[in-house]
């Protein structure tokens, strides 16, 4: 006679698996939007690896933002062209840039928005380590 194959221990195992599958799924998603989200050490904007030479020496108050030296002079060139304090010499500062830059900062928000969710919330504390 063949050996007995347990139907509970197989259907654990399954569902074992498949919680380790989903965790790892929720894993990746928080480490992406962290990683992508707020990355101190490279630029919000462009990506750029920040170093001495180029991090903004402009006081951080007046920008929410970690940007390199060029993201934050162009972040304030578009601050100054929503004040209607324009530049005319800077050609490329057209209606598609200010669109891209708008556009970039509502990203923002609606990554911060999605942070501060009850949803996510929920997600992290799924993802905290069992306390018994």
């Amino acid at each position: 006679m063949g050996t007995i194959i347990s139907l509970d221990k197989k259907l654990k195992r399954s569902l074992d698996k498949q919680d380790a599958i989903i965790r790892k799924r929720k894993l990746l998603a928080v480490r992406k939007i962290f990683r992508c989200a707020h990355c101190t050490s490279k630029c919000e904007k462009c990506g750029v690896m920040i170093t001495v030479d180029n991090r903004s020496n402009l006081p951080t108050f007046r920008i929410p933002y970690t940007f390199c030296d060029s993201c934050t002079e162009e972040y304030v060139d578009y601050i100054e062209a929503l004040k209607g304090n324009e530049d005319s010499s800077l050609y490329w500062h057209n209606d598609a840039w200010m669109k891209v830059w708008a556009t970039w900062i509502e990203h923002q928000g609606a990554v911060d928005s999605y942070l501060k969710s009850k949803e996510f919330e929920q997600l992290l504390d799924e993802l905290k380590p069992n306390q018994t």
